[in-house]
């Protein structure tokens, strides 16, 4: 019986290093075979990562979020909550998903940027810098 701490607030869990890559997994999620998570990338939650999707860095999936296709997270990015990333997505530098937000096609979001609430980002778009996209959300009260 093996545990890592995801530094989550949940201590110790049962987790595993992943097969192709070596990085780590809780044994609550499922991720597929065929993905590469890299060493100093982690999976914990309840999150799923399927088909030939790639994780590399510090990037962490967490909660309830799923990452599917051909779409890779890189850097010290971070997909959470019921977020989806698919198609052939790049999430990366220091990018956030969160919440019910959705990033597919061919759409990469990078630098500071943070698409979450229930915002959808697809086909080609690109969202960089300091940009935040937020659907439902309200800010002025820093919900989010």
């Amino acid at each position: 019986m093996t545990t890592f701490d995801f530094n989550d607030g949940n201590g110790l869990v049962l987790a595993h290093k992943h097969e192709n890559g070596g990085g780590w997994v809780a044994d609550t999620t499922y991720v597929a075979e065929t993905a590469h998570i890299a060493e100093t990338a982690r999976v914990f939650g309840n999150a799923k990562v399927y088909n030939n999707v790639s994780i590399y860095g510090n990037a962490e999936i967490s909660e309830y979020a799923l990452v599917s296709n051909n779409a890779k997270v890189y850097d010290d990015a971070v997909i959470s909550g019921y977020a989806k990333v698919l198609g052939k997505a790049r999430i990366y530098e220091n990018a956030e998903i969160r919440g019910e937000a959705e990033v597919s096609g061919n759409a990469q979001i990078y630098g500071n940027a943070k698409v979450f609430g229930d915002a959808m980002v697809h086909g080609k778009a690109t969202v960089s810098g300091n940009a935040w996209v937020c659907g439902d959300c309200n800010l002025t009260k820093g919900i989010f």
